[in-house]
């Protein structure tokens, strides 16, 4: 029998890393990315433009400007803090509007009154919805690019110019939904009866 002799493959130095190629790489990705970012904002601005017929955000008249023990407008049926997840045409959880600054999310606090519902938003545009133009409100579990859990997002439907919004919030404390969703049917309701 002859015995078994196993030859151990030569020695071979380590690849040498070539930086030239992988520096190109990386510049074509930055650039990749840096596309896809400027593609994305030229859709927002597009979108802006595509929704310029909405008129102007009204905002909250003088005396709802006060502090609420001096309010002319009525004391605040319901205040609430929270966040602000953006604004639909309604009915259309997908169809985002982005004109006048409804299309960025933020902090927003939220008040309530006879007079309508105050929405401000540190670092956004604030807006004020009129009593009669309140329509509806509901819980629901999405709007535009946010998904929560069932019920977990007031949705507040007003009509501004001739068309309906759908604005989406989340309170801080998401057991006043309920009593929110109350408060703007009720006021609708009574608007309604007086059109």
């Amino acid at each position: 029998m002859t015995p078994l002799v196993l030859i151990a493959d030569p020695k071979q130095s380590a690849q040498v890393t070539d930086w030239a190629d992988r520096a190109g790489w990386v510049v074509g990705l930055l650039l990749f990315v840096a596309l896809v970012y400027w593609l994305m904002r030229e859709g927002w601005k597009w979108r802006a433009t595509l929704q310029s017929d909405l008129p102007e955000l009204p905002t909250a008249p003088d005396a709802l400007a006060a502090p609420p023990s001096r309010q002319a407008g009525g004391e605040p049926k319901l205040t609430m803090s929270g966040r602000y997840h953006g604004s639909t045409t309604a009915g259309q959880w997908l169809d985002r509007i982005v004109a006048h600054g409804l299309g960025t999310r933020s902090r927003a606090e939220l008040t309530l009154t006879d007079a309508g519902l105050t929405v401000v938003r540190p670092g956004a545009t604030d807006f004020f919805v009129p009593a009669a133009q309140l329509r509806e409100a509901r819980l629901d579990k999405g709007i535009a690019g946010k998904v929560l859990t069932e019920g977990g997002l007031l949705v507040v439907t007003w009509a501004h110019g001739d068309k309906l919004i759908d604005s989406g919030f989340r309170s801080d404390q998401a057991a006043e939904h309920d009593a929110w969703v109350e408060a703007i049917n009720t006021i609708s309701h009574d608007q309604e009866g007086a059109r």
